[in-house]
């Protein structure tokens, strides 16, 4: 081989090499979220993900199990990645705010979905559904099924979460207008199908004349209905909050009558859209807190849902 075509096949060598390496150069955004078991988290993770993907960025995918001290050493990984961008679920209102600013002061943004924090100017979207107005549609309806009277009982998500307690905010300004309707017990579940599962049979024995349930979520709801089948009383009206397949399923085979779908997918979405145009252009053109309406799902429109997304 002479030296010239010695010296090109190089060059080709290690062009190609340079090529290679810079594919694999893309920048890095971090995806953190509760527990994938929950359906809900998961849709948020793979619709963040897939968005991440598609707009040419490599992705990071986490889970905190609403645990603040293990969210703190996930976002230290994302640090030390030196992601670009972080899209959080956050563990909890107050418990968060020292890691998102730990990742600003790294010079690293974080766009909130789902739950906010308890603080402005650190994070730079909070991107959530509007809980106020989903929880009245599904209060709504729930009195509606009760024919507006009756004992029933709440089940409120983790209480440092501030969706736990907008959502049960917005369950009683519309049903404790209606004085026929009792509320017999309120207890958390902490967003948790078996915990919910257990709570019910213990609530069921100490007030077996309960007509309905009022979910914070469709993980708890779910619990509570495997509960009243195993009683025999599915009888009870049970209303969730979420949109999941799973209640889905359930209101088709006339288990759990109602829901309220969160578009969840198309949150985690959102909030990669402006991560991706914070990081080119420094803004977003959207307000910091931003509320994505609720929509409530029946036998009516039970069909169309999907996956936190309800079909045209």
């Amino acid at each position: 081989m002479t030296k010239t075509r010695l010296l090109n096949a190089l060059c080709l060598s290690l062009g190609l090499a340079f090529a290679a390496t810079a594919a694999h150069a893309k920048d890095l955004v971090a995806i953190i979220t509760p527990s994938h078991d929950n359906p809900f988290f998961k849709a948020e993770a793979v619709g963040a993900e897939a968005r991440a993907k598609a707009l040419g960025y490599d992705t990071i995918v986490l889970v905190h199990d609403d645990d603040a001290n293990k969210q703190n050493e996930l976002f230290d990984t994302a640090i030390a990645r030196k992601a670009k961008a972080i899209i959080l679920d956050n563990a909890g209102s107050e418990a968060s705010v020292s890691a998102v600013k730990k990742a600003k002061d790294a010079g690293i943004p974080s766009f909130l979905i789902d739950r906010e924090i308890n603080a402005t100017g650190i994070a730079v979207s909070q991107i959530v559904s509007n809980n106020y107005q989903g929880a009245q549609l599904g209060a709504e309806e729930f009195v509606k099924l009760m024919g507006e009277k009756g004992p029933y009982v709440e089940l409120v998500g983790r209480e440092a979460d501030i969706n736990a307690g907008v959502r049960s905010k917005g369950y009683h300004d519309v049903i404790d207008q209606y004085g026929n309707l009792k509320m017999v017990a309120r207890q958390s579940a902490n967003w948790s199908q078996p915990e919910a599962f257990k709570t019910m049979e213990s609530i069921l024995q100490a007030h077996p004349e309960i007509k309905g349930v009022i979910s914070g979520n469709d993980t708890m709801a779910m619990g509570a209905w495997a509960a009243l089948v195993a009683a025999k009383r599915t009888d009870v009206i049970v209303v969730g909050f979420d949109g999941s397949n799973d209640v889905r399923d359930s209101i088709a085979k006339g288990g759990i009558k109602a829901t309220v779908l969160q578009p969840a997918y198309r949150q985690a979405e959102v909030a990669v859209e402006q991560a991706d145009k914070f990081l080119k252009g420094g803004k977003t053109g959207q307000p910091e807190k931003q509320l994505m309406d609720c929509v409530l799902i029946n036998a009516k429109n039970a069909p169309k849902l999907e996956t936190f997304t309800l079909a045209k």
